[in-house]
Parts: structure tokens; C-alpha cells; sequence
């Protein structure tokens, strides 16, 4: 995700009580150098649900050929680093930003997919969970389309367990492509008041991604 606009102020600091209550109330961190922490909550906001998420031609072909398979909070340190390694800025997904993440995941409060190719980590996804409603914090991929599958199976045992929105934050034209779409901060606020409180769990185990391709 990519230089966020609409800045809430600076300060604060990392501790998971921070952190939970800033996504309880639609607002994230986004560290610069030499600048206090900032906190953003974008206008208007990027979001993805079932209804729109879209599968390319070629993301099916590779959900049916890849043999790739998936799991849920398998190697979230793998996911993070892996993330931060392809930080585009090289500046906002910090080591102090890194240890919070892993923090919040001992909590319960972060989660992760993970696409591999045998053993081998070749994508994946992490962000904040807030009852029914996940804010993806940053993906990769060390091959072709593994970001996109994460997302695409994120999203598929997100709502299978009842979650309802996957906040992506901005748009991208890379998001785009997947179905995102922009919504008015006030209509994301509204949703999260309501979803927040909901209870979610997402299934764990191993699956074959050629479970997505229908």
C-alpha cells in the first residue's frame, strides 16, 4: 500500500493497546524518517469484498496449476520480513513496525497468510483483524501471482468464518485489479462501529489452492 493521504496527527507510540485502539477507530501508523510517528485514516478508502473481488484469466489458471497450497498463521515472522524486504520506500515497515506486528500476533490481533511451493514461502499477506472487519497491511511474492492468491484465499476463509470487509486501505491499480474499490471514510467508519464487535476465527489448516479457482 502506498503513500497514505488524509494524516490524523503524530505521537503516540507502538504498544499494542495503541495500535488496537487506532484500527478499532479506522486509523494506522505509517513511520517516515525523521518525522514523529504518523497516523492516517485515508478519504476515501479502499476496500474488497466477495461480491467484488475479481479473478483474472490468468490468476485462475495459476489457482488450477500452481500446486501451490495455503495456511493461516503458519510463519507470520516469514510473512512480515518477507514484506519489509520488499518495502518499495524502504522506510515504513521499520524493525520497531516489524516487532509491534509479531507483538500484536502473539495477542491474537495480527494474522497471516502464507502460499507456499512445497516448503518453500512464495507469498503472502498480514494485517490487523477488528472483529469482522481485516486491514491487510502489506503482502509479496517471490513468484508470479503468490500476492494475489494470499489475498484471494485471506478473503475466502475471512467471510467462510463471517468476516464482512477487507480494508486495503488505498487503492492501487495493483488492488484495483482484484476488485478493490473506493468508499467514503464516513461509510468505512460506519461499518467498522457495527463489525468490530463481531466474532470471527478463521480456519487454519493446509489447503490446495485449486480450491479457489471456481
Amino acid at each position: 500500500m502506498q503513500g497514505p493521504q488524509e494524516l490524523i496527527g503524530f505521537g503516540a507510540d507502538l504498544a499494542p493497546a495503541t495500535l488496537v485502539d487506532a484500527y478499532r477507530r479506522g486509523i494506522f501508523p505509517w513511520p517516515h524518517v525523521d518525522t514523529p510517528l504518523p497516523w492516517f485514516s485515508p478519504d476515501p478508502r479502499g476496500v474488497i469484498t466477495t461480491d467484488s473481488l475479481h479473478r483474472s484469466r490468468s490468476l485462475r489458471r495459476t489457482l488450477r496449476r500452481s500446486g501451490w497450497t495455503t495456511t493461516v498463521d503458519a510463519d507470520l515472522p516469514g510473512v512480515v520480513a518477507a514484506c519489509a524486504d520488499r518495502d518499495d520506500e524502504g522506510t515504513w515497515l521499520t524493525l520497531e513496525m516489524q516487532a509491534a506486528y509479531r507483538r500484536l500476533h502473539e495477542l491474537g490481533w495480527v494474522h497471516s497468510v502464507e502460499v507456499w511451493e512445497g516448503r518453500r514461502l512464495v507469498g503472502g499477506i498480514y494485517g490487523v483483524q477488528i472483529g469482522a472487519v481485516f486491514t491487510g497491511e502489506s503482502m509479496f511474492h517471490r513468484a508470479t501471482d503468490a500476492s494475489k492468491v494470499a489475498l484471494v484465499d485471506l478473503l475466502d476463509r475471512f467471510t467462510a468464518a463471517g468476516g464482512a470487509l477487507l480494508d486495503v486501505q488505498l487503492l492501487t491499480p495493483h488492488l484495483a485489479s482484484l476488485g478493490a474499490l473506493e468508499v467514503p471514510r464516513e461509510v468505512f467508519l460506519t461499518d467498522l462501529r457495527i463489525l468490530r464487535t463481531r466474532q470471527v476465527r478463521m480456519a487454519v489448516g493446509r489447503r490446495p489452492v485449486t480450491t479457489l479457482a471456481g
